[in-house]
């Protein structure tokens, strides 16, 4: 701040107006300066606005066909996650009717062999006893022949 002070009482004056002389040159400055402005902004400013301004409008479009996209693909993944749960209890459905339906089959077919392997049973039960009583009366008759042969040498 010193300098300044310095410099100013130290300068020449040269004419009129000294150091801060106001002639054509400041009106021709701001009239240039007015000028590029004009000419910047339409060169420039103004296209690199409409620019800007269309990447906007693009970048909103795109974010507003996003926002539908993401809310079509949410109403889709609860209507596929509704068809999967109705599907999973359609085939836990099958599952159990196909389970009982089998066991009902395995019953049955349990139930015929016990009858099949009762029958047989008592068939064969009733060879063997057949066989036990053929054998039984054929020894009995032994027997007797045995009996009265060792009486008839006894009483000889």
């Amino acid at each position: 701040m010193i300098n300044l002070s310095i410099l100013i009482s130290s300068s020449e004056v040269s004419g009129p107006g000294g150091l801060f002389d106001i002639n054509a040159t400041l009106p021709l400055v701001a009239i240039q300066f007015i000028l590029l402005m004009v000419i910047l902004n339409v060169i420039l400013y103004s296209p690199l606005l409409t620019i800007i301004e269309e990447r906007k409008e693009y970048i909103l479009s795109h974010l507003a066909q996003a926002s539908e996209k993401l809310a079509q693909a949410k109403e889709l993944t609860t209507q596929y996650e509704k068809d999967l749960e109705t599907t999973r209890k359609e085939a836990q459905l099958e599952i159990a009717n196909s389970q009982n339906i089998h066991k009902e089959i395995l019953d049955i077919e349990l139930n015929i062999s016990q009858k099949y392997i009762n029958s047989l049973l008592e068939t064969i039960s009733s060879d063997l006893r057949n066989k036990k009583e053929t054998s039984l009366n054929s020894l009995d008759t032994i027997v007797q022949s045995l009996c009265t042969e060792v009486e008839n040498k006894l009483s000889l």
